[in-house]
Order: structure tokens, then C-alpha cells, then sequence
């Protein structure tokens, strides 16, 4: 870490050194800040991934600064708080991007002053970042299809609400659910894809319309917790308790929906572990260690016959 970079910590970052400098008995400069800009904090699987980051960041010792826009539909608002991030010049960065082609510009302001990159839950059309932490989330989105297919016998009319289409994480998960249907089930009927942004009343509004538009729909896929949760609200509101509904994603409403059986069954990643991992990953950049390109930190599928099992119990987030 440059002697510059140190002098550049903002106001925020330097509160938060403090008492990690305090707890090892190091000097401020002493101390490594890593950056984490996530896509938001609206929703149980980001307070996850911090409380991960979080716990990581005080075992290492060091500075951690972790922000998100206020809904995942704020690009806008999100590359604004990376430039700022960088402009802070921290000793390592860590990136969830919304839209993967909008950070680039700050991505390469990042790289040019000698910043590592990280990206994590969703990467982004760049090499850049050295080292992607995430979910394989097409192969994750087609188990999610697998068992659509199952629980509809092979047919029906089924209906896909992505949080986006700009994401990598978005694209995946549609495009590794449709993947699943069409080769397990291709009598199954696609509508076309729909976006919420992951915004429980947009998606909620957005099931409404389709099942009002769509009688014959047997069944429904959201593609994080926001859009899982949304179809669910979408569902109640139209009356319909027959459709069979899949989501992305462990929070505290899906859980219960699973247990309620109001939801099939859904995907959950690991959201600590992600939170961990990639402040271990960029801390091992900043000491020009070796790093996967990909580091895959897993999916599980989730219903009302093993949410109880240990396996389960330890990736969903309560």
C-alpha cells in the first residue's frame, strides 16, 4: 500500500479505523482498507454477505467499508458511490455491480492507480477484476428449472420475474432457469421474461398483471429474494393458490412460505461465506498472492422435505 493512498482516507473510512487500530495495537497506516460496494442493503441476503465481511474483516485486522444504493435499480446511484470509493484510493475493492458495463470507467481509474478489483456475486464484462466470487448462478437457476419441471409433471404455462437484465447475476439466473425448463421439460410453455428489479411491490404488481393475463399459468420463478417474494405477494392478491412457485435465495419471508407451503421450493447460496471469501480474496491481491480467476462459493436447493437438515439450515439467513 502507497503512502498516498493512506493519506486519502475519508472521514467515514478513518471511524471505522480507529478501533481496529485500537484492538491490534497498530498504527493507522498500519492498517489495510478494503472497499466493498454491494448492490444494496434492502434485503436479508446483503446483511448477510456484510455480517460475513464484517467477521472477516475484524479477524484480519482491518479497515472495512461496505456501502449499497437503496434498491437494486439504482445504478445510477451505485457507480456514484464506486467513483467515490475510489477516489478514496482504498488498498483493495471489492464490487456486486448492477450493470456490469457502467463501472467500467471506474474500474479503470481503480486499476491505473494500482487498486485490485475483486468482483463478487455478480462480475462484470471486464478483466479487471482479479478474481469473480460467486455463485454459479445459470447452473444454480437450472437446478431451480429441474424442479419446476418436476413439480409440474413436464407441462404448463410458467412465468420468469427477473431482478434485472443488466447484471450478470440477472442474465444467469434467467437464462439458467430457461436452460433447465427447455431440457427437462420442453413441453413446458415460457412466457416472456419480465423485471421487477427485485422491488417486491413492482414484482408483485408485475404477477398480478401476468396471472390476470395468463389463466392457464401453472407456475412462477423469481430470480432473487425481492422478485420470489414479490410473486408471492402478486399470487395472494390474485386469489390463486394453485400455481406452483420457485424462487432464488434464503430470507426470513421465503423461509417461512416454504414451511407455510405457500413456495415450492427455492436456491440458496451462502451469503456469509460469500461476504467471507471475498474479503480473504482481496486481501490476498493486495499481498500479490495467487488468486482463482472464479472462486464458486456454491447453491443448494431448498423445500419443505429438507429445510430442517444441517446442510440447509447453514446457508439460509434468518
Amino acid at each position: 500500500m502507497t503512502a498516498s493512498r493512506r493519506t486519502v482516507l475519508t472521514a467515514a473510512a478513518t471511524a471505522l479505523l480507529l478501533p481496529a487500530s485500537a484492538c491490534t495495537g497498530r498504527s493507522r497506516d498500519d492498517v489495510l482498507h478494503v472497499a466493498i460496494v454491494s448492490k444494496g442493503f434492502q434485503q436479508q441476503f446483503w446483511q448477510a454477505v456484510k455480517r460475513g465481511a464484517d467477521a472477516e474483516a475484524q479477524k484480519q485486522g482491518v479497515v472495512l467499508t461496505f456501502e449499497g444504493p437503496p434498491t437494486e435499480s439504482d445504478i445510477e446511484a451505485q457507480i456514484t458511490m464506486l467513483q467515490n470509493t475510489v477516489t478514496r484510493n482504498p488498498d483493495g475493492l471489492a464490487l456486486a455491480a448492477l450493470d456490469s458495463r457502467a463501472a467500467a470507467r471506474a474500474l479503470a481509474e481503480a486499476e491505473q492507480k494500482g487498486i485490485p478489483i475483486v468482483a463478487f456475486d455478480s462480475g462484470v464484462e471486464s478483466d479487471l477484476p482479479v478474481s469473480t466470487v460467486a455463485t454459479d448462478n445459470a447452473a444454480a437457476s437450472r437446478e431451480a428449472g429441474k424442479h419446476m419441471a418436476d413439480l409440474l409433471g413436464g407441462e404448463g404455462q410458467v412465468a420468469v420475474i427477473a431482478h434485472d437484465q443488466v447484471s450478470l447475476s440477472g442474465t444467469d439466473r434467467r437464462d439458467g432457469f430457461i436452460a433447465g425448463i427447455e431440457e427437462f421439460a420442453p413441453g413446458i410453455e415460457l412466457l416472456p421474461t419480465q423485471y421487477g428489479g427485485g422491488d417486491q411491490a413492482v414484482t408483485a404488481n408485475i404477477a398480478r398483471s401476468m396471472i390476470t393475463a395468463n389463466p392457464d399459468l401453472a407456475g412462477m420463478f423469481g430470480t432473487n429474494e425481492g422478485s420470489a417474494i414479490g410473486i408471492l405477494r402478486g399470487v395472494q392478491e390474485s386469489g390463486r393458490d394453485d400455481l406452483a412457485v420457485v424462487g432464488f435465495d434464503s430470507g426470513r419471508a421465503q423461509v417461512e412460505a416454504i414451511r407455510d407451503g405457500e413456495m415450492s421450493g427455492a436456491v440458496t447460496q451462502n451469503p456469509v461465506a460469500m461476504g467471507r471469501i471475498t474479503v480473504q480474496t482481496v486481501l490476498a491481491a493486495i499481498r500479490d498472492e495467487e488468486v482463482e480467476e472464479v472462486i464458486d462459493t456454491g447453491f443448494l436447493w431448498y423445500d419443505a422435505d429438507n429445510l430442517d437438515s444441517d446442510e440447509v439450515q447453514e446457508a439460509i439467513y434468518l
